[in-house]
């Protein structure tokens, strides 16, 4: 096959990938988590007349900068005020609550939005110690007791009309109802567990790039086929900024990199979305803080729609992903709205 035949079938394979939208409700300095609920509403509503599949909303905690801790609260906003869009969670960390009440929330959003709700479950806490403590009282297991939790929560979405683990105890709404489960990780343990269970998996590519492909392997080869999938499905996370030129796509994207920096600082707790800088190299307190910065975004995918188009075409060569969400960290909500236009349009052209 040639150079030129292997072009083609890429672009066709970005053509007939699904793009969806992974969104943490950011909080932007000098803005409120009003304001930030708002534009999630506002940028679902647009992603969906851009054909985007599903946009999920991610669990985080005690964080200044994300609105988006009641995770089915917003996730019930959203799907109110779209149409056809799936919603979901990106996930919901199920060792931070009962399963019962997952499957009371969940089975709430699906009578409600009957064939829109997706349930992503990730086995981390999402927070800091202190707030798990404050969250689940108990922090010793680690998440070493996500399969259990995991059996339990799809007991009582089943339809056998109780749960073997709580006998007698059912899910009302839930029991019954069909609600897409899948499995979050950023290593291979989610990976291998969603893969022995058959069901679909997501891959935390926008913060942990460097364990794609193992994950990925590790989720193929231990696919066992199941009543919900025949064969693997995986979903890949990736950060995107695009803009109309490389340069300006470059300067909207030091949010995202002022964002790893105050991870590698250990403020992010306190940190609220900040605004491009036209240089990070004043930011940096010294070189170390600059190569780990540096190491963290060094798999988004910034710039141009041509740009972006190659990358993304690249992108799913290298991993065979069924499916692409899109975290688009960007300040100016008008800037953040065009991004996704641009991946739309860039993926179809």
């Amino acid at each position: 096959m040639s150079h030129q035949d292997l072009d083609q079938q890429e672009k066709g394979r970005l053509k007939d990938t699904p793009l969806s939208v992974l969104d943490l409700a950011p909080i932007a300095v000098g803005g409120t988590a009003a304001d930030a609920l708002h534009r999630t509403l506002d940028l679902a509503q647009h992603v969906e007349r851009w054909g985007f599949k599903r946009y999920w909303l991610a669990e985080h905690h005690n964080m200044a900068g994300i609105a988006s801790a009641a995770t089915a609260v917003v996730i019930g906003y959203v799907a109110a005020g779209t149409f056809n869009i799936r919603v979901g969670s990106g996930g919901v960390m199920l060792p931070n609550h009962a399963p019962l009440v997952i499957a009371e929330q969940f089975g709430t959003l699906e009578s409600l939005y009957p064939g829109r709700i997706d349930l992503g479950l990730g086995r981390a806490p999402g927070t800091n110690p202190p707030t798990v403590r404050a969250l689940r009282r108990d922090i010793q297991s680690h998440g070493r007791d996500f399969p259990e939790m995991l059996g339990e929560l799809r007991g009582f979405l089943a339809s056998s009309g109780g749960n073997q683990v709580n006998s007698g105890v059912r899910a009302i709404p839930g029991e019954g109802l069909t609600i897409p489960i899948w499995l979050l990780g950023s290593s291979d343990f989610s990976a291998q567990l969603a893969g022995h269970l058959g069901l679909p998996f997501a891959f935390a590519g926008q913060f942990a790039a460097e364990n794609t492909q193992l994950a990925l392997y590790a989720y193929r080869q231990s696919f066992q086929a199941s009543a919900v999938l025949s064969s693997p499905y995986a979903m890949l996370g990736v950060n995107v900024v695009a803009a109309d030129t490389d340069e300006k796509a470059r300067y909207l994207s030091t949010t995202s990199q002022q964002k790893f920096l105050q991870i590698v600082r250990g403020s992010i707790h306190t940190a609220q979305m900040a605004p491009p800088v036209d240089s990070m190299e004043k930011l940096y307190r010294d070189e170390r803080e600059q190569l780990l910065v540096e190491r963290r975004v060094q798999d988004s995918i910034v710039g141009s729609p041509a740009t972006v188009r190659e990358r993304l075409e690249t992108l799913l060569h290298e991993t065979q992903a069924d499916e692409l969400i899109i975290q688009s960290e960007i300040y100016d909500h008008v800037h953040r709205l065009r991004s996704y236009e641009i991946i739309a349009s860039a993926t179809q052209s």
